[in-house]
C-alpha cells in the first residue's frame, strides 16, 4: 500500500525548513523590536467563532466531528481567534490598550474543488488603537519587515474601505449593489454593459479608475464634482501616505493607492492593502473596527488594524536570496574502536560547548578510514576527530 499525503498538505524537508526559518526569524526580530509580543491561539475552535465576523466562508472552513453539538473547525486564519481572546480582555485598565501581538503558525483552508490546503502565516495584530498613528504604524512596520527579508520590487496597494463605501454610497441606491460587486471584481466591462444613466455610468467608471501614485490618485478625487462632502476622508487619506513618504526611503515607488480595492463582504472600515511582488500576493490586511465588538460579551468593540505575510508565496518570490545549501557539522566524531565509544561521547559534547561550533556529528559505524574520509566529504564535514579507547585525540582536516 503507498501512504501518500492529501491533496493540499505537505512535507517540509530540513532545506525547506531553513528557509523559511530564515525568513521568520528575521519577520520576528523586526515585530519584536516595535513591541510585538507572540500569541499562540487553538488550531481548532468552533466554527461559529471562527465565521462570526462575516470575514471567513464556512465552506473554506474545514470542519471535524466531535462528540459535541457544536461544529468545530481548523483555523483558516488568525485575525478571528485572537479577536475572540482579547475582546473581553481590552479595557478592563487602562494597561490593556493598545495591545500589540503578532503570531507565527500554519493555517487551513478548504478550496472551491473541496480538496484541503495547509499553509503558513505570520502577521500582527494592533488591538485598541486607531488614528494616523496607528494605521502609520502598521504600514511602516510591514515594510520594515519586508526589507528585513530583502524582498525586491514590491509594492503595496492601498485602499481605505470607509473611503470607498462613502464615493459608492453617492450612488443612487438601487445601483450600489451593482457597482459594488464589480468594483470588488475590478469588472469595468460589466459597469460599461450595465443600464445605468450617463452620469452615473462616467461616476462608476471614475471609480474603477482611481488606482495609480497617490498624489494623482487623491487630485482626481479632490476634483471630482462627487466629492465635495468627503473631504475628511480624503484629507485623512492624504496625511497617512505624506506620513508614509515622509519616513520611508523610496516610497514614492512602493505605494500604489487603489480606491476601487475592496472586498465583496463588509469585514474592513478603514485602510486595506495587499503587498504585490513578481506577481505573488506575500501579505495582506486592513482596519477592522468593529470585529471585537462580534466576541464581546456587552458588544463592546475596539478599533483594530493588523497584516498577515504569506510565508509560501514570500518564500517563492524570495528564492534567489534564501539558502540554497543546509549547515553543515563542523566536526565528525569517530571512534577508532568499541572500547572508544565513551570517550567519543564525551569528546563530541565537549566540542559542543565551544561557541563558534555549530553542530557535531558521530560516525555510527566502524569502517575503513578512507570510508569515513569519503563519508565526511560527501557531508561536507571538514574535520574528523579520531578518539581513541584511552581518550587521545587525533584531528584531521579534509580536503572538501
Amino acid at each position: 500500500m503507498v501512504h501518500q499525503l492529501p491533496t493540499g498538505a505537505k512535507d517540509l524537508l530540513p532545506l525547506d525548513v531553513a528557509q523559511k526559518r530564515w525568513i521568520e526569524s528575521r519577520i520576528q526580530q523586526v515585530f519584536q523590536s516595535w513591541g510585538y509580543q507572540r500569541i499562540i491561539t487553538p488550531t481548532v475552535e468552533h466554527l461559529r467563532s471562527l465565521t462570526a465576523g462575516g470575514a471567513v466562508d464556512p465552506e473554506a472552513v474545514i470542519q471535524l466531528h466531535s462528540n459535541s453539538i457544536d461544529i468545530l473547525g481548523l483555523r483558516p486564519e488568525f485575525t478571528a481567534s485572537i479577536a475572540r481572546a482579547y475582546a473581553a480582555r481590552l479595557g478592563s485598565h487602562v494597561a490593556t490598550c493598545p495591545q500589540r501581538l503578532y503570531y507565527n503558525a500554519n493555517v487551513f483552508r478548504r478550496r472551491a474543488n473541496n480538496t484541503s490546503e495547509e499553509s503558513f502565516q505570520a502577521g500582527v495584530e494592533l488591538l485598541g488603537a486607531s488614528g494616523l498613528l496607528a494605521d502609520g504604524e502598521i504600514l511602516l512596520l510591514l515594510a520594515e519587515s519586508l526589507d528585513r527579508v530583502e524582498l525586491p520590487d514590491w509594492q503595496i496597494i492601498l485602499g481605505d474601505a470607509r473611503l470607498t463605501g462613502a464615493l459608492l454610497d453617492l450612488l443612487p441606491e438601487q445601483y450600489r449593489a451593482k457597482v459594488r460587486q464589480s468594483l470588488a471584481k475590478l469588472d469595468r466591462i460589466a459597469i460599461t454593459e450595465m443600464d445605468l444613466p450617463e452620469d452615473v455610468k462616467g461616476y462608476a467608471l471614475e471609480l474603477v479608475d482611481l488606482r495609480g501614485k497617490p498624489k494623482d490618485v487623491l487630485s482626481r478625487l479632490s476634483t471630482s464634482k462627487w466629492t465635495s462632502g468627503l473631504t475628511g476622508e480624503i484629507s485623512y487619506l492624504k496625511s497617512l501616505i505624506d506620513l508614509w513618504e515622509s519616513t520611508n526611503q523610496n516610497a514614492s515607488d512602493r505605494l500604489i493607492l487603489d480606491l476601487s480595492f475592496m472586498q465583496t463582504f463588509d469585514y474592513y472600515t478603514g485602510i486595506v492593502f495587499d503587498v504585490a511582488c513578481n506577481n505573488y500576493v506575500v501579505a495582506q490586511g486592513g482596519r477592522y473596527d468593529r470585529l471585537l465588538g462580534v466576541y464581546h460579551p456587552q458588544n463592546v468593540s475596539y478599533p483594530s488594524i493588523g497584516f498577515c505575510i504569506n510565508l509560501e508565496d514570500l518564500q517563492q518570490a524570495l528564492q534567489k536570496q534564501l539558502p540554497q545549501t543546509l549547515t553543515t557539522s563542523s566536526w565528525l566524531v569517530v571512534a577508532k574502536t568499541s572500547d572508544a565509544m565513551q570517550a567519543a561521547f564525551a569528546h563530541a559534547a565537549k566540542l559542543r560547548q565551544e561557541p563558534q561550533i555549530e553542530a557535531i556529528e558521530l560516525e555510527l559505524e566502524f569502517r575503513d578510514a578512507d570510508v569515513v574520509r569519503d563519508h565526511a566529504r560527501s557531508r561536507g564535514i571538514p574535520q574528523i576527530a579520531w578518539v581513541s579507547s584511552d581518550g587521545a585525540i587525533d584531528s584531521e582536516t579534509i580536503a572538501i
